[in-house]
């Protein structure tokens, strides 16, 4: 057996959440290796929504450009009943949130992620499959085959399965993964119709029967090209048929995902379509097609010791409302920015475990919503439509209750709290360029910055509050002074300095005197200080950075 040299993390998987994870660790100077048992990435439109939740977290990388060049919009959804239209979704978001809602198949999304991590100099090592591995308290120990069958044994000091519902790092974990299946069947297929549905819409369209249940579905979203959609839709019993025959069935019991056995042609599609498409169409240019499975489960932790586990391999869940691969996503970015801190030297000890305890509630919150609004529809959660409209962005996600965030000790005062997503904000000025820029472009490509908003006479100053920052932090803190429109630039070391010309970054983080706010890598608060002193300060990053 083979033996290679040492990296710092090994990502097993290569979808979205295994390269977004790469690309964050290589975007942070750490070292890793990415492996994945397909030779190829799938020409398959999987997962195909993506949240505007997602789309800052591009942002913050810096690919997001890349993703909306690639992807179309989506602006809504038209719901049918019984051939009777319903009403329309209209998929509207506050002016305040800097992206909407888009579609994108799911291999173009890995095609720009993996793209971005060979700026890196990475690459994906494909037809490589992990197949054990054990972690010992200074690494981790793992064997790989490779496509000739060859066998190499890879030591790291951390590796994370992002190897999808039958994740081997799953089971060499001893894992649990409880949860149940759907009993129905479904098909998917990418085509293409000309029908007068607008662009940018969805369609959702039921036949219900005498009892009021739903017997028959379609649910058709837009792809980029003209006319093009992925539909899902109810697996007839012949098919069904067909597929239990082929003995496809999970050797590990999980049936979620793409299903072998025969695969629905477009006459298939067509009857369907026939049945319940908004006007008379005709499908053509079949992509691909296939039949797939529903289960709904969820880990009883997202790792343990050295070894974690994320996206898919954690939890997995209807695909209502686009959660899945998102919320993937954004286990990937909450690890990855531990992991490099742990890397460095620069983490406190129990850093890397907070991950669990931030990310396991939140798994659990889509799985069980996902399931009710499969079952019982969106109304089965009642809330007001900005609201929804927001949870279904993933706009709402937090870490309030995380071990990380300082809690405000007048919980009843400001809005924004500690383990609240950082909103963004516009008309920021600075000295030199002639334009406004957002808030989010002062975070861009940087790690932890600490945000000084105004004068703080009854605080310690931008220049303290900075010093303090790189001290605790190891230098890895940056700080950006925020000053009311008519203040004068006043110069700190180490500190930059932008005006908040419209007062929208005083209205959105609520601050009317001198304030400070650390926003971590991913985009969280993890404290808000009113008014900001060096003492409550280093209380905060204490939590995250150590010896």
């Amino acid at each position: 057996m083979a033996r290679s040299e040492v990296t710092d993390v090994l990502v097993a998987g290569a979808g979205p959440v295994g390269l977004t994870l790469a690309a964050e660790l290589r975007r942070s100077g750490v070292s890793c290796r990415i492996v994945d048992r397909l030779p190829a990435r799938l020409p398959y439109a999987k997962a195909v929504g993506v949240q505007p939740r997602t789309l800052e977290l591009f942002d913050r990388m810096g690919l997001v450009r890349e993703v909306l060049d690639a992807a179309v919009a989506m602006r809504g959804q038209l719901t049918y009943v019984n051939g009777a239209e319903q009403g329309r979704v209209e998929l509207v978001l506050p002016p305040e949130v800097p992206y909407g809602f888009a579609a994108l198949p799911q291999y173009e999304t890995e095609r720009v992620l993996e793209e971005f991590l060979g700026r890196f100099g990475t690459g994906i090592e494909r037809s490589t499959e992990l197949v054990a591995f054990a972690q010992d308290p200074a690494g981790v120990t793992s064997r790989l085959t490779t496509a000739s069958g060859a066998e190499e044994e890879v030591r790291s000091r951390f590796l994370v399965g992002c190897d999808g519902a039958h994740s081997v790092v799953r089971k060499g974990l001893g894992l649990t993964f409880e949860g149940g299946a759907f009993p129905e069947e479904y098909m998917l297929a990418d085509v293409e119709v000309g029908w007068g549905v607008p662009p940018g819409y969805g369609v959702r369209s039921m036949h219900r029967g005498e009892d009021g249940s739903i017997d028959d579905l379609l649910v058709c979203i837009p792809l980029p090209g003209n006319g093009r959609y992925r539909m899902s839709m109810l697996v007839p019993p012949e098919l069904s048929a067909a597929r239990q025959a082929s003995g496809t069935a999970d050797g590990d019991g999980v049936a979620h995902g793409l299903e072998g056995g025969t695969a629905p042609a477009l006459a298939d599609i067509q009857k369907v379509l026939d049945r319940l498409a908004p006007e008379p169409v005709t499908a053509s240019a079949l992509r691909w097609s296939s039949v797939f499975r529903i289960s709904h489960r969820l880990v009883d932790r997202y790792g343990e010791g050295r070894v974690f586990v994320a996206g898919d391999a954690a939890h997995i869940h209807p695909p209502t409302g686009a959660q899945g691969m998102n919320t993937g996503v954004q286990d990937a970015c909450n690890l990855a920015w531990k992991l490099a801190l742990a890397v460095g030297g620069a983490a406190h000890p129990d850093l890397v475990a907070s991950y669990d305890a931030e990310r396991h509630p939140v798994g659990e919150e889509v799985v069980g919503r996902t399931v009710r609004h499969a079952a019982e529809g969106v109304q089965a959660d009642p809330t007001d439509p900005e609201t929804l409209m927001l949870r279904e962005a993933q706009l709402l996600i937090g870490y309030r209750e995380s071990p990380l965030v300082t809690p405000l000790p007048r919980p009843g005062g400001a809005t924004l709290r500690p383990g609240d997503r950082a909103p963004d904000c516009g008309g920021l000025t600075g000295d030199i360029p002639a334009y406004p820029v957002r808030l989010f472009d002062l975070l861009r490509g940087r790690g932890h910055v600490l945000l000084v908003y105004g004068h703080h006479p009854a605080g310690d100053t931008a220049a303290d509050l900075a010093a303090a920052a790189r001290e605790l932090s190891q230098g890895r803190v940056e700080t950006c002074r925020i000053l009311p429109a008519d203040a004068p630039f006043t110069v700190a070391p180490g500190v930059s300095h932008h005006h908040d010309s419209r007062g929208e970054f005083a209205r959105r983080y609520g601050v009317e005197e001198g304030a400070a706010f650390v926003v971590r890598p991913d985009g969280y608060l993890s404290a808000c200080l009113r008014p900001p002193t060096v003492g409550e300060l280093k209380e905060a990053l204490g939590r995250v950075f150590g010896p």
